[in-house]
């Protein structure tokens, strides 16, 4: 018997209906190439495996490794024995794109994001199950309380939509939160993955103190300080649109 484990954030999905709901979401794409991330005991996996497509599963617990394969959930060649964040995108399908899901350790979610939005050329979906709150952080708008770097970022990549909510009582064990599956759609136009790291590190030092204006928390990244006399600094990061930032970092870069 497996159990899940704190140290991993695993909480294990059992209620069928809602296996079913996700999987359809998924799977309503049709995903010539699907990598889940964080299979547990399968239960999402068996209905992902319906299907004639090319699919891998990323699982860093030795013990739920050795479950997949021992009750045949998986095989060597679709179990990819790893950390994700370890990864390297490029190799689970020899760069080709693919449809990134699955239901995610809460205590690496937000870090599983970043590196879908760094890989986003290879990832036209993700459909991902986080907190609810990180999921309303994500989709969040500007000038409200919960907007911040992770939804700039995100926002600026795909366009970020909540499908649902999904209660404690659906897990083992209950987390002691609600959860959300986020679906993500990458934009027509996206950054590139240069572009995104120098936006990304723009958001970031706007962010850092969210009480302050972007005057106060942009003073270590303009070289000329006299750029931030512009009346457009009075403002706060979380007033910004992620359109704006976009702008800013040109008008910076142009300074510069």
């Amino acid at each position: 018997m497996v159990y899940a484990k704190k140290s991993y954030g695993q909480h294990f999905l059992h209620q069928k209906a809602i296996l079913q709901k996700i999987a359809d979401l998924i799977l309503q794409h049709d995903p010539e190439n699907l990598l889940e991330i964080g299979p547990g005991k399968g239960a999402l996996t068996k209905y992902l495996l319906k299907g004639n497509r090319n699919f891998k599963s990323i699982e860093a617990d030795h013990d739920m490794q050795d479950y997949l394969i021992h009750y045949n959930i998986l095989t060597e060649s679709q179990l990819i024995r790893a950390d994700v964040l370890k990864v390297n995108f490029n190799e689970c399908f020899q760069s080709r794109p693919f449809l990134l899901c699955g239901n995610f350790p809460y205590n690496i979610s937000s870090q599983i994001l970043i590196k879908t939005l760094e890989n986003a050329n290879l990832i036209p979906v993700m459909i991902g199950m986080f907190q609810k709150e990180v999921v309303l952080r994500i989709v969040s708008d500007p000038g409200s309380k919960e907007y911040g770097t992770l939804s700039v970022m995100t926002q600026l990549m795909y366009d970020c939509k909540k499908s649902f909510d999904i209660s404690p009582s659906a897990f083992t064990p209950p987390p002691k939160v609600m959860s959300s599956v986020l679906e993500l759609k990458r934009k027509e136009q996206f950054l590139s993955a240069e572009h995104f790291k120098r936006i990304q590190k723009l958001v970031r030092t706007s962010f850092q103190f969210r009480r302050k204006t972007l005057r106060n928390n942009l003073k270590s990244f303009v070289q000329d300080q006299s750029f931030l006399e512009d009346p457009f600094f009075n403002r706060r990061p979380e007033e910004l649109s992620p359109l704006e930032y976009l702008k800013l970092l040109e008008r910076i870069e142009m300074g510069m």
